[in-house]
């Protein structure tokens, strides 16, 4: 595929399944009215996505190097239009949950392949930090857009629709994925067992996180399970001949320090920061779905303006590891507003922390991506790609399920504002080598534009 055509395929991809980790919040309610769902069940409607696309994230990006990063694209794509549809016709509340959790495993094969697309096609420099950019930005953009797309269409469609509106875009995307060549490794096996493993533990520990608060007494039993589990998954992975993440990237400092600070970031930034706003627009302000859906532009446009129009030139001009720290502490800063800001006025309330909460992640989250994916090979960048989606996803599953511990929305942000901090400072003492734009780059990039 051409390199734009590339691009274009792959921020698509990126923002449909990002966009349908948030699509169900707003018409969780209407949800839960017209299938009789019990509330635990609703809680882990909003979870299921997540904890499908988290678990197989480490095999969908192996099979992206199996297959070839355009191949996993058009199959991950197809199999999450099918369960899309599914969802979207589903009259049983549990057959709604397993429909959802399709969604998710398919997505793991789209989301590691759209970013090896564009670190295979775009070389290193200033034209593949653009595109990169560009991927973020339509990362962001589906966040905000999936609460905007599910308020809009819950109220003046139906629930139904939120679900149903994937399945033509899924399509156009399979339709457009093209080809590419890749070549096939001499030895391949899929370590599903290591993923199984992996996902069971953080699926436990979520179990035990999220029945804490509400006096289950069985809390104790998923906890005791992820410790078992988990260190069942790391001697798994030590004697693994395919270990989900090859064994060097672990001594990569740069790639472990880098994935830490996405885990922090995911915390807040993945699931959380949308389900909390969610809260606090309907229960706290008494918006009604489409207003919550629209009240949610300032913080996506913000977003995606600076990754698009600031992110890339101020990381080519000062570098990735200042830009990152600053867009954190931008964040947090909004982040903390949002827990102390009175209520009234509702537009300063949702506006004011919004800019600071969107320049900020805007400023982020692109050099981030840069910094974890510098420095790897062609052989490792669908390994490396999935190491950071699996760190995002399951930092916004251990973040939403910590979070909601919490005593209210406030002290939910509040915390979210020192995570935030927190990846700024991990990222602060990752050695970032700097990629001067010498002339060969440049000319690439010039090129590619």
């Amino acid at each position: 595929m051409r390199a734009r055509r590339v691009l274009w395929v792959a921020c698509a991809a990126q923002l449909l399944v990002v966009l349908d980790t948030s699509v169900v919040n707003v018409a969780l309610p209407s949800i839960r009215s017209d299938l009789d769902m019990t509330p635990p069940t609703v809680s882990w409607l909003a979870l299921a996505y997540t904890l499908g696309f988290a678990g197989l994230l480490p095999v969908g990006a192996r099979l992206g190097d199996l297959f070839g990063a355009a191949k996993a694209l058009r199959m991950g794509m197809l199999g999450f239009t099918v369960a899309s549809l599914i969802a979207g016709i589903a009259q049983d509340p549990g057959l709604l949950v397993v429909a959802r959790v399709g969604q998710g495993v398919f997505a793991a094969m789209v989301a590691p392949a759209t970013l090896t697309l564009i670190t295979s096609t775009y070389p290193q420099g200033p034209a593949r930090v653009r595109a990169i950019a560009a991927w973020t930005a339509a990362g962001l953009a589906g966040g905000g857009l999936g609460n905007v797309v599910s308020g809009v269409l819950t109220q003046w469609v139906h629930w139904r629709a939120v679900f149903l509106i994937a399945v033509p875009i899924g399509l156009a995307v399979v339709a457009a994925g093209g080809r590419s060549p890749q070549r096939l490794p001499k030895r391949f096996r899929l370590n599903v067992v290591g993923a199984v493993l992996v996902t069971a533990t953080f699926t436990a520990a979520t179990y035990a996180l999220t029945t804490l608060p509400n006096g289950n007494r069985f809390w104790w039993l998923g906890a005791v399970a992820a410790l078992v589990l988990g260190a069942v998954s790391v001697l798994h992975q030590v004697h693994s001949d395919e270990p989900l993440i090859p064994r060097r990237l672990w001594g990569h400092r740069q790639v472990v320090l880098g994935n830490t600070a996405t885990f922090l970031a995911g915390m807040s930034f993945q699931v959380a920061i949308w389900f909390f706003l969610t809260f606090l627009l309907q229960h706290r302000l008494g918006f009604t779905p489409a207003l919550t859906g629209l009240a949610f532009l300032p913080l996506t446009v913000t977003m995606f303006a600076v990754n698009t129009w600031a992110a890339s030139r101020v990381t080519e001009r000062f570098g990735a590891r200042p830009v990152t720290v600053v867009g954190a502490v931008i964040a947090a800063v909004g982040l903390f507003f949002q827990a102390v800001v009175p209520l009234e006025p509702p537009l300063a309330a949702v506006v004011i922390p919004a800019l600071f909460i969107g320049a900020g992640a805007g400023l982020f989250n692109a050099p981030l991506t840069a910094i974890v994916t510098s420095g790897i090979g062609r052989d490792d960048a669908g390994a490396a790609s999935g190491m950071m989606n699996t760190a995002k996803q399951f930092g916004g599953v251990i973040g939403l399920a910590v979070l909601t511990t919490a005593t209210g929305d406030r002290t939910a942000f509040a915390v979210m504002a020192g995570l935030t901090i927190a990846a700024g400072l991990v990222v602060t003492v990752i050695d970032v080598p700097r990629h001067r734009r010498d002339t060969r780059a440049a000319s690439i990039g010039r090129r590619l534009r």
